[in-house]
């Protein structure tokens, strides 16, 4: 059968559910970890005006190089890569498109020196930095490396790196691209049989790869990563590294206050003493906007996209495991109808969910109206619309034993799932020029919103199924798979990863078109996706953050490098 798009709610602990005195269901969740005060006392280091003057420089030097005409093409590719795996692209972005542009047009691919040293490893860099950054670029330029019968050469099975250059670029494939999918299981068939042979900081990269491409990775984790493998190299740029290690720690430091400020929000509203039945999870909400929008001037979108996080969090609580149907259908409506007179007609726990939700969404259009004269809530309550439609839809299922069909299931839940949501208050929270065409493809949900939601759905799914199952949740997709298919589970696992992979060559393939939305909204989109790529990589890090995922926040938000 053909896989459709879908999406899915956000994850659950993995304890089991169970029934409150009140006859409500309470899925256990443990309490955070992440204390008022512990957040409160996280200390934000203001850089003195001698390490400004420093990063300056050092940030001059880096520009000069990558500016510099008479470098060596490859040079300039691999500083740029470099420069963007250290958490620096936001710093340089001018200067990556003209250089980039500059290579576009001036490399000259010449099929006599298809043998030279590096050929593939810059024949892929080049491919994936174009296509990551909007060019037009064909897979046929990988056509040098064909033998006659269309097979990648036998002589690059030994070359290491470049057949994990070729394996990154590969992952930037359209639906379609034969030739990138074979690159791809060429690459993989290689790398993994040259692990044990190969140089330890090649070793670590290949490793690194193959547990995750560049491409799905989450940016400032990456960036933590990147500076231990960078800082081991042989030749590495000690201005590069330094100023990378600067601005790590600079930007850490904003995330700081932002979190600081949200600590203070949250605490204010105080919903999670309130509504006990549901998760506490402002750490981990916070975590996630840093993944969807990491660059340091945006502490607005972050903020802002924290809070309504929270809100998803505890509203899906309420609609997954404590609200009566009845209840749920009134929310429901209070939402649809957005009027303040509809809190009289909700239970207590509601009424304050709802006040609160109401109060922070009406206060994020009066901020929009007020700097762009355009009123936006009617889109924001749209978007709570329907996902508080696709809540309800799911909480139907549960109450009447309903098993959808895996098209049905896939329909609601690219939207249950929370991501187009996040993109819609995104796009307003980015302070950029709102245009008409966008808020059109916005109100329709372009495909740009929705690729990314269904690979938060499907991620969700796979980490979590196992845990719904066992509080008696069976509407997930790989059970509608299962049950559609008479597959196995392994099997349904194996198909629903496919379908990630072929959702994220959609992906590719939109952010080469036409489309009316600006970079950074683009960024963010693909953001999502990386977002919930980390969060349920290795178990569920929203319902039941483990060790790990605490290793993660710390990393990324709490320890200087």
């Amino acid at each position: 059968m053909a896989l459709h798009l879908c999406s899915f709610p956000m994850p659950h602990s993995e304890l089991k559910s169970t029934q409150t005195s009140r006859g409500r269901l309470s899925a256990n969740y443990q309490p955070t970890t992440w204390n008022y005060n512990f957040l409160q006392s996280l200390r934000t280091n203001d850089v003195d005006e001698e390490c400004k003057d420093k990063a300056k420089k050092l940030e001059e030097e880096v520009r000069s190089m990558m500016n510099n005409e008479n470098a060596e093409l490859l040079s300039i590719l691999e500083l740029i890569d470099d420069v963007q795996r250290l958490g620096l692209g936001y710093r340089f972005h001018k200067d990556i498109k003209i250089a980039l542009g500059r290579i576009s047009t001036s490399w000259e691919e010449n099929d006599d020196d298809a043998k030279a040293e590096n050929k593939l490893h810059s024949t892929s860099l080049r491919f994936r930095l174009l296509r990551q950054h909007g060019f037009h670029i064909s897979q046929d330029i990988f056509k040098i490396f064909l033998d006659e019968e269309s097979n990648y050469m036998e002589y690059l099975e030994k070359d290491v790196k470049g057949l994990l250059s070729l394996y990154e670029a590969s992952c930037l494939a359209f639906e379609g691209e034969k030739l990138l999918d074979a690159a791809k299981t060429f690459s993989l068939t290689h790398l993994t049989q040259l692990k044990r042979d190969i140089d330890p900081i090649l070793l670590d990269l290949v490793t690194h790869a193959l547990e995750l491409p560049l491409h799905h990775r989450m940016q400032r984790l990456e960036a933590r990563w990147y500076f231990e493998v960078y800082s081991k190299r042989n030749e590495l740029n000690y201005s590069l590294l330094e100023f990378a290690k600067l601005d790590f720690n600079r930007v850490q430091s904003i995330y700081k206050k932002d979190l600081k400020d949200m600590s203070r929000w949250w605490k204010e509203i105080d919903l999670a003493n309130k509504l006990t039945f549901a998760r506490d999870r402002l750490m981990e909400c916070f975590l996630g906007t840093v993944g969807m929008i990491s660059d340091p001037q945006f502490s607005n979108c972050r903020k802002g996209l924290t809070k309504v996080n929270l809100f998803i969090t505890i509203i899906d609580d309420i609609y997954d495991l404590y609200g009566s149907l009845d209840e749920l259908e009134h929310f429901t409506d209070a939402v649809e109808r957005w009027d303040i007179n509809c809190v009289n007609e909700l239970p207590d726990y509601m009424k304050l969910c709802f006040l609160a939700l109401f109060n922070s969404v009406n206060e994020i259009g009066y901020d929009t109206l007020k700097e762009q004269g355009v009123n936006i809530i009617p889109s924001l309550t749209k978007a709570w619309r329907d996902i508080c439609k696709a809540f309800l839809e799911e909480a139907k299922w549960s109450y009447n034993k309903y098993t959808p069909t895996f098209e049905e299931y896939l329909d609601n839940g690219w939207l249950s799932i929370s991501g187009a949501l996040m993109l819609v208050h995104s796009y307003f929270l980015l302070d950029q020029d709102i245009t008409e065409e966008a808020l059109d493809s916005l109100k329709k949900y372009n495909n740009l919103l929705r690729w990314p939601s269904l690979i938060f759905r499907l991620c969700n799914d796979l980490s979590t199924s196992k845990a719904e199952v066992e509080r008696g949740e069976i509407v997930n997709s790989i059970f509608c798979y299962m049950q559609e298919t008479s597959l196995s589970e392994e099997v349904a696992r194996e198909d629903i990863k496919k379908l990630i992979e072929k959702t994220w060559k959609q992906m590719n393939k939109d952010l080469s078109e036409k489309h009316p939305f600006s970079e950074v909204f683009m960024a963010t989109t693909f953001n999502l996706a990386r977002m919930a790529r980390c969060i349920y990589q290795h178990g569920d890090g929203l319902g039941a953050p483990d060790v790990r995922f605490k290793k993660i926040v710390h990393l990324v938000i709490i320890d200087p490098i």
